[in-house]
């Protein structure tokens, strides 16, 4: 059975397919049937116009957003509609959001083996990634947490990097909710607490899963300022 929120994600090529619906129907509807009988809710469906070669696509970005703000798991028809490359699959798998195909619904799985085809690879880019983390946690004035030269050298730089990549997750987090909340002060919601309200009325929880507090308020909107 399944359970659960969902993001629904369709895609096609072209304006013309776009505007006449062709190919969207039948990606709605494997989506439905592949949600039938279950106890869920779907928050949302995106419908993206934009060729597979490209990753930059606004749409898939809103829906990842959202998918990470509800906690819910990303739905496609096919598994081609998000993109035949592996390193575009692997970019998704990194952006902390689950998703399914209702065509293929162990694809989680193919993906984990895409990621040990390519783990070799992806092992020489970690440096570049933990430094990369470093650079723009430094760039945005994050301290990175108390001193560390009473640690090991490899122990200290760990802990920088394990710090870095937290905060950055923080700003990102951060960035996801920055629509939400001007929408709910372009709504009247003048104060801390009642922005707070706001975002647990659109089902939205903090990075915890806990509940909106003014305090919890505060550091996003400082992190939006910074």
């Amino acid at each position: 059975m399944i359970e659960g929120r969902f993001v629904s994600y369709l895609r096609v090529s072209t304006k013309r397919q776009g505007d006449s619906g062709l190919g969207l129907e039948a990606q709605r509807k494997a989506v439905n049937d592949f949600l039938s009988g279950g106890r869920w809710l779907l928050v949302t469906e995106l419908v993206e116009v934009e060729s597979g070669k490209r990753a930059d696509r606004p749409k898939l970005t809103e829906a990842l957003r959202l998918c990470r703000l509800h906690n819910a798991t990303l739905v496609i028809a096919k598994l081609d509609r998000l993109s035949r490359d592996a390193h575009f699959l692997l970019g998704l798998q990194r952006a902390g959001v689950r998703f399914v195909a209702a065509d293929m619904p162990e694809a989680n799985e193919m993906v984990v083996g895409i990621m040990a085809v390519v783990a070799q690879a992806e092992r020489k880019m970690i440096s570049a990634r933990t430094k990369a983390a470093l650079a723009a946690a430094k760039e945005r004035g994050v301290k990175l947490g108390g001193p560390t030269h009473h640690l090991p050298k490899q122990a200290g730089r760990a802990a920088q990097a394990s710090a870095a990549v937290r905060a950055v997750r923080a700003q990102d987090r951060a960035a996801d909710l920055a629509q939400d909340i001007a929408e709910l002060r372009a709504g009247g919601a003048t104060s801390l607490r009642k922005i707070a309200a706001g975002l647990d009325a659109r089902g939205l929880s903090t990075a915890r899963g806990s509940a909106w507090t003014a305090a919890a308020v505060s550091r996003i909107l400082s992190r939006l300022d910074a």
